[in-house]
């Protein structure tokens, strides 16, 4: 029962408060020209900094251009120009699928029994 409520709730094409959410969502990053993926932080979480090294230089470069220039637009209190705006898809994802795949070897490593590739207790 708590299930389908969670899904309901959080699934825009269900839920009109869900939905005007991911409009604000993609409103603010298409300001700054991020995607929502550039949000996840590979020092918090260690799947996001395997799934992160996985990935091509060329997607590792595009990311952190796009988060420099965001700093840069942040700290001039400046967001992009409207033409850029449109252009600017925040709902593409690069790191899901890589993510995915790195969370499918850890639940596979730990049925296995086998030692974690990385420990570290978070501060």
């Amino acid at each position: 029962m708590a299930s389908s409520l969670t899904k309901w709730l959080v699934d825009p094409k269900k839920n009109w408060f869900a939905k005007q959410h991911m409009k604000t969502v993609s409103t603010r990053l298409r300001r700054y020209g991020l995607r929502y993926d550039d949000l996840y932080d590979p020092y918090y979480d260690l799947d996001i900094k395997e799934a992160l090294n996985r990935l091509p230089r060329e997607v590792i470069d595009a990311r952190n251009q796009r988060l420099k220039r965001a700093m840069d637009l942040s700290m001039k209190h400046e967001y992009l120009p409207e033409d850029l705006q449109a252009m600017q898809t925040p709902f593409r994802s690069y790191v899901q699928d890589m993510l995915a795949l790195v969370k499918r070897e850890n639940a596979e490593r730990e049925a296995l029994g086998a030692l974690p590739l990385y420990q570290r207790s978070l501060p």
